[in-house]
C-alpha cells in the first residue's frame, strides 16, 4: 500500500509539472510574461499621435520625427563612455545617473538615456551604434504646433512620471503623455496604440528572429485626429488685441456651447514646450510669478464680475415678482441705506429710471433696490440669500461648468451658511443690507471669464445654455456626448428675458457703450468696472479697477456670446468693451470697419500699470 502511494505521488507530481510546462510553452501568451522572459526581446513601435484641427479644418498640431537613445541594462557591454558622451553632448555624470535609474526601473525593459535627438544627431550616432552594445535608437513623434495663439487650449506633452507608470501599465519609462489642455483631456484618443515586436534570443543573447514567427506581434494603431471648436482666426485676433494687457477673453457659440475663442494674456508659444528644450523653458515659465503665463485666466482667474452681474439680478427680480419693467427708482448719485446713512455710490445719469434704462445706464441705486427686495421677500435673510443663490447658480455661476478642458475654478456665489459664519450668527444678526455689494457684482461674488461668457449665452438663448466645450469631432465624427448636446435650463421664465435683452441692446444704442457700436450689427452688451483690492502691509488697498464687458450678437438668433476681462483696465468701455465689439465684428463679418477702436487698442498698453511698484507682494490673481 505504501509503495502504491509513493508511485501515485510520483506520477501526480510528474503530471503537474508536464501540465505546467505545456501551459507555459503553449498557452501562456500574456504580454507581461513575454515581456519578463529573459529569452525574448520586446521592441515597441510607437504610433503617430493624432493631429488637431480647428473648426474650419485648419491644421493646428501635427507631428515631427524624434529619436530617443534607449538602453536595455542587462544587454549592456563595456563601451567608451567618453566617446558616447561626446557624441550626445552630455556629461559622464549624467550618463551614469541615467544608467543607474534605468537598471533600478528594470534590467530587462528599455529605458530612455537621451530623449529627442535631432535629425542631425540621429544620423551621426546611427553610424556608430555598433560600438555601443545594449543601446539602440527608438523612433518617436514630437508635436509640431502650427499656431502660436492657443497654447493654453492645446496644452503640451511630456514624459510620464513613475506614479503614472505604476497606475497605468500601458505607459513605460520615457513614454510621452498629454499634460495640459486638449492634449491631456483627449490623451486616450490622441495617443493611439503601440505596436509590439518580440525577438527570440539564444543563450548567447543573440537575435534568433521573431518569437513564434511573429504570432504575438502587433502593428501600431495611430491616434485619432481631433477637430476642436476654436476659430483660430478669431483666437489670433483676440491674442493680438490683448497684447501688453493681462486678462482673458472667452467667446462661445450660444446655440451649441462651442468655444470659439479662449484667450489668456500673457501666454506663451507652444513650441517652447517641445523637445529637449521643454524642461528649461517650463522652469522659466513656472517661475514667472508676475505675468504667470501658464495660468489660464479664461478658465481659472476668479474676478468680481461687476456690473454685468446686474443683468442676473434684474432677471431674478422679475422672476420673484418684486419689480416690473415699468416701476422707476430714483438715484441721488447712489443708494442710501442703514441708520448711519451709508451710501452705495453711483455715477451721474438721469433719474428716476425703470429697468431698461437702469440696465443701459448701469444704475447702482436701481439694482440695490431690486436686490434688497429679492432677499427681503422671505421671512429671513438666510432664506432670501439661498433662494437668490439658487437662481444665480442656474446660469452656471458658482460651480464647475463641466467643460472638457482639464482646468477651471468654481468662482463663488455666497450662501447663508457663509454669511452666518462671517457675521457670527446667531450671536449677531445680519440683514440684506450687509450683502448689498452682491447687487452690483462686487464683494463676495466671483466669476471666471468662461462662466460670464456662459451666463451671457444663457441670456442670449432666453433661458438655457449648452455646457461650453472644445471638442467638435473625433476622426471626423461629430460628438454625441449628452453633457454637451442637451441644454441646461435656468430658473427664469422665458418671458422675463426680453426686457433685460432690450436693456443690453440700449447699452450700445444710448448707454454706457454707445461709442462702441458696429454698423449693421445689433449688439447687446453690458459694461462693468470691477473694483480691485489687494493687501499691502496688511491693509486692504484699492488698486486700479478691472475693465469688464459681456455681449452677444446679433440680438436675435445670436451667433456669438463673449466675456472680456482686462486687469487694471480702468472701466468697462475703455478696454474690454472695445475688444468685445471688435471680436464680434470679426466673427460675424470676417473683417473690421471699426479701425479706430482697433488702432486705439494696438497703440495703448497697460504695461506701465502692471509695473507700478507696490510696497507689498506683487499683484496676484485669486488662484
Amino acid at each position: 500500500m505504501r509503495k502504491l502511494l509513493l508511485y501515485l505521488i510520483i506520477v501526480t507530481t510528474g503530471v503537474v509539472f508536464i501540465a505546467r510546462l505545456f501551459y507555459l510553452q503553449i498557452y501562456n501568451t500574456s504580454f507581461a510574461s513575454l515581456s519578463e522572459d529573459n529569452a525574448i526581446k520586446v521592441i515597441y513601435d510607437y504610433p503617430q499621435r493624432g493631429a488637431i484641427y480647428d473648426r474650419n479644418g485648419r491644421l493646428l498640431v501635427t507631428n515631427q520625427p524624434s529619436y530617443d537613445v534607449m538602453v536595455i541594462p542587462r544587454e549592456l557591454k563595456p563601451f567608451d563612455t567618453l566617446e558616447f558622451c561626446s557624441i550626445l553632448n552630455i556629461s559622464k555624470d549624467k550618463l551614469i545617473k541615467s544608467l543607474k535609474k534605468a537598471r533600478v526601473y528594470s534590467p530587462r525593459v528599455p529605458s530612455i538615456i537621451v530623449p529627442q535627438l535631432t535629425k542631425d544627431e540621429y544620423a551621426y550616432l546611427q553610424e556608430k551604434m555598433r560600438k555601443f552594445e545594449g543601446f539602440y535608437i527608438q523612433k518617436r513623434s514630437l508635436r509640431d504646433y502650427q499656431t502660436e495663439d492657443a497654447a493654453n487650449v492645446l496644452g503640451y506633452i511630456g514624459e510620464v512620471n513613475e506614479a503614472l507608470i505604476q497606475k497605468n501599465p500601458y505607459y513605460l519609462s520615457g513614454d510621452l503623455i498629454g499634460i495640459d489642455g486638449v492634449e491631456k483631456q483627449y490623451e486616450n484618443y490622441l495617443r493611439g496604440v503601440k505596436g509590439v515586436k518580440r525577438i527570440q534570443k539564444d543563450r548567447f543573447n543573440r537575435d534568433m528572429g521573431a518569437y513564434k514567427e511573429g504570432k504575438f506581434d502587433t502593428l501600431p494603431v495611430n491616434g485619432k485626429d481631433l477637430t476642436v471648436t476654436l476659430d483660430t482666426k478669431l483666437q489670433a485676433y483676440g491674442r493680438l488685441l490683448m497684447k501688453n494687457k493681462r486678462g482673458g477673453i472667452v467667446a462661445l457659440e450660444p446655440s451649441t456651447g462651442e468655444i470659439l475663442a479662449l484667450v489668456t494674456a500673457p501666454s506663451y508659444k507652444p513650441e517652447l514646450l517641445v523637445g529637449r528644450k521643454r524642461s528649461p523653458n517650463f522652469t522659466k515659465l513656472v517661475y514667472d510669478t508676475i505675468a504667470i503665463p501658464l495660468f489660464d485666466r479664461g478658465l481659472k482667474a476668479e474676478y468680481p464680475p461687476g456690473s454685468p452681474f446686474k443683468t442676473i439680478n434684474a432677471l431674478i427680480g422679475l422672476q420673484e415678482d418684486v419689480i416690473d419693467t415699468r416701476e422707476s427708482v430714483s438715484c441721488r448719485m447712489g443708494y442710501y441705506y442703514g441708520k448711519r446713512g451709508q451710501k452705495l455710490g453711483c455715477h451721474s445719469h438721469r433719474s428716476p429710471l425703470s429697468m431698461i434704462p437702469g440696465i443701459s445706464n448701469s444704475c447702482n441705486a436701481y439694482f440695490a433696490t431690486v436686490y434688497r427686495r429679492i432677499i427681503e421677500k422671505y421671512d429671513t435673510p438666510q432664506e432670501g440669500i439661498d433662494n437668490w443663490k439658487k437662481h444665480v447658480q442656474s446660469f452656471g455661476l458658482g460651480n464647475y461648468l463641466g467643460n472638457d478642458l482639464p482646468a477651471g475654478r468654481p468662482g463663488k456665489v455666497p450662501s447663508s451658511e457663509y454669511y452666518n459664519k462671517i457675521y457670527q450668527y446667531p450671536t449677531y444678526k445680519w440683514y440684506a443690507s450687509a450683502t448689498l455689494s452682491n447687487a452690483i457684482g462686487q464683494g463676495e461674488v466671483l466669476a471666471t471669464p468662461i462662466q460670464l461668457a456662459n451666463m451671457t449665452a444663457a441670456i442670449a438663448n432666453r433661458g438655457y445654455y449648452f455646457t461650453p466645450h472644445i471638442i467638435k469631432a473625433i476622426d471626423g465624427k461629430p460628438i454625441e456626448n449628452e453633457n454637451y448636446t442637451v441644454p441646461k435650463i435656468t430658473t427664469i421664465d422665458k418671458e422675463h428675458f426680453e426686457p433685460v435683452i432690450e436693456g443690453m441692446y440700449q447699452v450700445y444704442t444710448q448707454g454706457t457703450a454707445s461709442s462702441l457700436q458696429v454698423e449693421g450689427i445689433e449688439i447687446c452688451g453690458k459694461t462693468g468696472t470691477a473694483e480691485n483690492f489687494t493687501k499691502i502691509d496688511g491693509k486692504k488697498t484699492q488698486l486700479t479697477d478691472h475693465s469688464v464687458f459681456i455681449a452677444f450678437a446679433p440680438k436675435n438668433n445670436p451667433k456669438i456670446a463673449i466675456a472680456v476681462f482686462v486687469e487694471n483696465g480702468y472701466w468697462g468701455a475703455r478696454y474690454a468693451g472695445k475688444i468685445a465689439s471688435l471680436m464680434i465684428e470679426q466673427h460675424i463679418n470676417g473683417s473690421i470697419t471699426r479701425t479706430d477702436l482697433e488702432k486705439w487698442l494696438l497703440t495703448h498698453s497697460l504695461e506701465e500699470e502692471y509695473a507700478k511698484p507696490y510696497s507689498g507682494e506683487p499683484f496676484k490673481i485669486n488662484q
